[in-house]
């Protein structure tokens, strides 16, 4: 069995339902719809006048996407039967999300605003397929995918139940299931955060042990760098989850850099499409290592230092403990760290805290920071064997200042910190010299 996840965009209008329809074929499978695109911002705007008690704005914002569902539902179903139960479910849907107008509104009543997105588009999905003759079946993420007391997914929980529905639906020729969408491990409608519904697509193949994911959105794979900054960029077609995951962290947004954990655990491997070019082969990512080969670069902005200088920091041990402890308590993570023996240098992505931190950090010595900075990160077989890889990186950036590397620290991964300014600059240049 196959899982298949499809975006916001890919359900974003009637037309791309009836597409991703036909993409989705035959042989039983299980799909994992995000809501429609738009959908889950117009509800954020909702919870945020009901917070406000705003209920003239909040209602303003109902009534606006309530009729665009109604439009979706005119122009997606041909029969009268099917437009009546279309239909029912977005008077459903809408008439609970005008039920928190009346009352309180707190972040439980936001979370069940926020899964009316998925539900609409599953159920909207659902009718459609039914509609055509196919025998879909939906199955309520809310039945099945839940968390534990930290928020963690519970995959035996989730196995056991989606298991049993499953076996229920044995019949049926497609699934279709929200993603994003779950219960904590009190029975309360929550979220899975990062990664969404790309991580409910995930987990959700861990649980079939489905022999593969596919993540359908908008690009046709990861890039080998940012098209925004870099012409001529192409699709890498094929990548080791370690290389995936750090490219996920250091910028890549086609994925979140831990929604495909529970795949990569499994041994499933992950396929990247894109739903306006079905015919493109996309990005297949798995446990395979393309041996010598340097893949692609990402960058992650909005990146600050912060350099502690100490002559105690001379043979003085348990000195990063110190230093690592001040960033755990203001939890705040790091991204990158160089070491010398009077100085550390680390870098963060999260300033909410900087005041605070270089305050305590003053204790152990003189701290300075830099802002305005960009990790600049190059994914391939980095194995230190490999001679010559790290040198064409730097010879790469030879014209442009570099204030930090990283090297050695995983076995994919070689990052810079260069100026915000240097940005492109750095990109273009490390695409010149490393797959020209």
């Amino acid at each position: 069995m196959k899982v298949l996840k499809f975006g916001g965009t890919s359900v974003g209008s009637a037309q791309r339902i009836k597409e991703v329809a036909q993409l989705i074929g035959g042989g039983q499978k299980i799909v994992v719809l995000s809501a429609m695109s738009g959908t889950t911002n117009a509800l954020v705007e909702i919870s945020d006048y009901l917070y406000k008690k705003n209920t003239d704005g909040a209602n303003e914002v109902i009534n606006k996407l309530r009729a665009k569902y109604y439009d979706h539902v005119e122009q997606l179903y041909l029969t009268d039967t099917y437009k009546q139960k279309a239909g029912a479910l977005v008077q459903s849907v809408f008439s609970r999300i005008s039920s928190f107008t009346k009352d309180l509104f707190t972040l439980f009543e936001e979370k069940i605003v926020l899964a009316q997105g998925e539900l609409l588009s599953t159920g909207m999905m659902n009718l459609y397929l039914n509609e055509c003759g196919i025998r879909s079946v939906l199955l309520p993420a809310l039945d099945y995918m839940r968390t534990d007391k930290n928020a963690e997914p519970d995959t035996v929980y989730i196995k056991e139940k989606l298991t049993k529905l499953l076996a229920e639906h044995a019949d049926a020729d497609l699934y279709i299931t929200q993603g994003y969408i779950c219960r904590n491990a009190y029975g309360e409608t929550d979220n899975l955060q990062r990664g969404g519904s790309d991580y409910t697509a995930s987990l959700v193949g861990a649980a079939v042990k489905a022999e593969e994911i596919q993540i359908w959105t908008d690009i046709d794979g990861m890039h080998n760098n940012d098209p925004r900054f870099v012409e001529k960029t192409a699709p890498v077609r094929n990548l080791h989850f370690e290389e995936a995951a750090e490219l996920a962290y250091f910028g890549a947004k086609i994925l979140h850099p831990t929604c495909i954990l529970p795949a990569k655990l499994n041994n499933i491997p992950v396929r990247l499409l894109n739903t306006m070019e079905p015919q493109a082969p996309g990005t297949l990512i798995s446990n395979t290592t393309e041996k010598g080969k340097i893949k692609a670069v990402a960058a992650k902005d909005n990146i600050t230092v912060i350099k502690i200088r100490s002559g105690r920091m001379l043979l003085a041990t348990g000195f990063l403990r110190k230093v690592f402890e001040i960033f755990e308590n203001h939890q705040t993570p790091i991204d990158m760290v160089t070491t010398s023996e009077v100085g550390v240098s680390v870098s963060i992505d999260n300033r909410k805290h900087l005041e605070e931190i270089v305050d305590d950090l003053k204790k152990f010595g003189t701290v300075s920071t830099d802002t305005d900075m960009v990790i600049i990160c190059v994914v391939g077989d980095m194995e230190w064997e490999n001679v010559g890889f790290e040198a064409s990186i730097i010879h790469a950036l030879k014209e442009i200042p570099v204030r930090m590397i990283s090297y050695g620290g995983s076995n994919y991964n070689v990052s810079l910190l260069v100026k915000a300014a240097d940005k492109t600059k750095a990109l273009q240049a490390l695409s010149r010299h490393l797959f020209s």
